[in-house]
């Protein structure tokens, strides 16, 4: 069974500890029989920021053609698992991974304004989200503020607060910190494996769309 995963790396400082933990999950996940993954660093691609001017809500596309949007939206609508990474900047996700969660807005036009499907009726409830970051607070609450955007970026692409996964770890701030953490590696191949098994048991057929 084939199963598409599609990934963002959001951060400006590459390969540090958000897209470290990426990483770990995608390789876990790429060493399940029949997964693909691709993995996107927002730095190699240009998200533009979101102009506001609604036209998306008449044009069912957005009206910026002068970056990626088109062909990463293509990918976003096709993927069985969509998963960003984005370290915590002052209290919020970093700017980069805020443009791209700002630019779904073509989709909540198309979802909620021109009441056009997003994804077939049969991919219902048949698509994952996971939501990775790192902070260098040690403060609990120091994701809370990111929650209603990564909930806002999934659920205009039709994936549900039930099938967003999260792994967020704080009190790593300075480059390669995440190896000492103690469990966070193993968290994320963790996680990874078990998306894949419960994204192949609804492609399947043995889990049900259903509501939030």
């Amino acid at each position: 069974m084939a199963v598409n995963v599609l990934a963002f790396a959001t951060s400006p400082r590459r390969h540090g500890n958000s897209e470290t933990l990426l990483d770990a999950l995608l390789e876990a996940m790429a060493a399940e029989e029949g997964v693909t993954v691709e993995k996107y660093a927002l730095d190699e691609i240009e998200i533009e920021p979101c102009r506001g001017c609604n036209a998306c809500e008449e044009l069912n596309r957005c009206i910026n053609e002068d970056d990626d949007l088109d062909w990463v939206l293509e990918k976003i609508i096709t993927a069985d698992i969509v998963i960003m990474a984005a370290p915590v900047y002052c209290m919020g996700m970093c700017a980069q991974a805020k443009a791209l969660v700002d630019r779904m807005q073509v989709l909540r036009s198309r979802k909620y304004v021109l009441k056009l499907p997003v994804v077939p009726a049969e991919r219902q409830g048949k698509r994952l989200g996971a939501f990775l970051s790192t902070a260098g607070q040690d403060w609990d609450y120091v994701f809370d503020a990111l929650i209603p955007s990564v909930k806002c970026f999934f659920h205009v692409m039709d994936i549900k607060n039930r099938d967003i996964s999260y792994l967020m770890v704080n009190n790593v701030d300075k480059m390669g910190a995440l190896a000492a953490h103690p469990t966070a590696t193993m968290d994320a191949v963790t996680l990874g494996k078990r998306m894949i098994t419960e994204i192949k048991a609804k492609l399947a057929g043995e889990g049900s769309g259903g509501k939030e």
